[in-house]
């Protein structure tokens, strides 16, 4: 464990994981379930958390009840919220890291930068920012859509004589109190900080570009007897999360298959900006123009008040530049600033980066996504055997919680890794022809969601293609249907070659049944 000295030396495993999140640790744990130890768990920061690490902005916190936000194998009867905060989903899963004994196989500080397939092996060839070689039979990518900040590019922001920074990389040794804070962005981070640091600044400056729908947050302390009941009576808490599972499942219709339906929530959103902003200015700014759940609905109880406070301002006209103290709106308007908080979210149509990923034939992973981001079930795509996405395209949702997802994924991708220990594979691949089915049977699936037909400009959507490349267009016990067992006939298999196989694998004497 701990950063990893540079050396020539090359370290083989025979399962490679890359990240520490839910999808990172609940594959690494469900492989130490099933007897498998051959694994190395890569992390590129300090510790494990993934997402839940990294980003500890003030306010952090899930917007899906703690209940269902969890490991079914390792529920947590000591929630103490209904939805939890950043430190307690980060100290869980520090929990969970070390009660199944997974510090010895994990290699942190060690950011893998570059993935090659080597076909004449067929092996992956994994290259750290520190110098060294790792090979692996298979790779499981737990890295996820949120993981690359994403900043806008805005003229003479290099030349900003203050302090700028993103969400994800909060600065808590700058002191805030009585400062002049420009907010750009009003994605899901910035609705959870705005209203902790309005009280502490002077002035505080929403540069909004598209508004957020809001609804109430029915978040609440669960009381000490509530969680001796679950402690007790682990039967109660499964029950309790079956009620709540159910409940988030049952907004997909809106999403999906009826639409129409949305107006309705819709009408419950604008009366909630009724309720909180007074101003009908100010609630003019704030009411979206576009139908509900075309962007993610967001969750919170003091947002609305804290951009009605004296203290802060909603600006809505685009940003012409930044100057070494200011910024400089479209209508001419300059406006002083001592720092830049970016609320701008994640590249989440692009999780990975060019250069990073090269598979069959030395092929950039981008060069086979013109389209935008595409795989087999979320979690393969052809050119790139024994390659595995964990919360890999067309896997996001909009109304339930993404470990049932992750977990149904992790069960795929042991589906897949026992039958290449079972049939000694050297390799799987999906078929081109599977992939291209799936992926048209979904977007068939999408074209009437309210994803794609509410009107909104959304990270949901491809900016080049307009493909809907990020979210699940149905139920989550659908997905988990569909991937429960691993559909082999979906696949090219690679077997070792039989007189390697004879000799490899010729039992000893005592082992030759009767």
């Amino acid at each position: 464990m701990g950063t990893q000295p540079k050396t020539a030396a090359v370290r083989h495993c025979k399962v490679a994981i890359i990240g520490t999140g839910f999808s990172g640790l609940g594959m690494a744990i469900r492989l130490s379930q099933e007897g498998e130890d051959d694994f190395l768990l890569f992390e590129k920061d300090a510790g494990v958390g993934g997402t839940w690490r990294v980003n500890n902005y003030p306010g952090c916190a899930c917007d899906v009840q703690s209940h269902v936000y969890s490991f079914s194998f390792e529920p947590n009867p000591e929630w103490t919220r209904m939805f939890a905060r950043q430190p307690e989903i980060r100290a869980y899963l520090e929990n969970c890291w070390k009660k199944y004994r997974l510090e010895g196989r994990t290699l942190l500080g060690t950011e893998i930068q570059r993935l090659e397939w080597d076909e004449a092996r067929d092996l992956w060839h994994l290259h750290d920012a520190a110098g060294n070689h790792y090979t692996a039979q298979a790779v499981v990518s737990g890295m996820g859509a949120l993981s690359i900040p994403s900043t806008p590019d805005l003229k003479g922001l290099d030349s900003f004589k203050g302090h700028a920074f993103h969400s994800q990389h909060w600065d808590h040794d700058y002191d805030l109190q009585g400062k002049r804070v420009a907010v750009i962005g009003t994605g899901a981070s910035a609705i959870q900080f705005v209203p902790e640091i309005q009280p502490l600044v002077a002035k505080l400056d929403l540069y909004q570009r598209t508004a957020p729908w809001i609804l109430p947050k029915p978040d609440r302390a669960i009381s000490d007897k509530e969680r001796a009941r679950f402690k007790h009576f682990p039967l109660v808490q499964k029950l309790w999360r079956g009620a709540l599972y159910s409940m988030l499942e049952g907004r997909v219709l809106g999403f999906t298959f009826a639409p129409w339906a949305m107006k309705m929530i819709g009408k419950l959103a604008v009366r909630y900006i009724h309720q909180q902003v007074k101003d009908p200015e100010l609630r003019r700014k704030l009411t979206p123009d576009y139908t509900i759940g075309c962007k993610r609905i967001l969750m919170s109880p003091n947002y609305y008040p804290a951009l009605a406070a004296p203290n802060a301002s909603v600006i809505t006209d685009g940003i012409r530049e930044v100057r070494e103290h200011s910024i400089v709106t479209a209508d001419g308007q300059e406006r002083e600033v001592d720092a830049i908080i970016f609320g701008t979210g994640f590249t989440a149509n692009d999780p990975i980066p060019r250069g990073t990923v090269f598979g069959r034939g030395g092929v950039d992973l981008l060069d086979t996504w013109p389209q935008g981001p595409e795989a087999y079930k979320g979690t393969v795509t052809r050119g790139f055997p024994n390659l595995f996405f964990l919360m890999g395209p067309n896997t996001g949702l909009g109304h339930n919680s993404m470990v049932y997802m992750i977990e149904s994924q992790i069960a795929y991708v042991l589906g897949a890794l026992k039958l290449m220990k079972r049939r000694e594979l050297l390799s799987l691949e999906v078929k081109e022809d599977e992939q291209k089915r799936w992926n048209l049977k979904l977007q068939r699936g999408l074209n009437h969601s309210v994803w794609n037909t509410g009107g909104c400009k959304s990270w949901y959507l491809h900016p080049v293609s307009g493909r809907n490349c990020t979210l699940w267009p149905g139920f989550t016990w659908r997905f988990r249907l569909l991937t429960r067992s691993f559909d082999a006939a979906a696949y090219h298999l690679k077997a070792r070659p039989f007189e390697e196989t004879a000799v490899i694998q010729q039992p000893r004497a005592e082992e030759v049944p009767a």
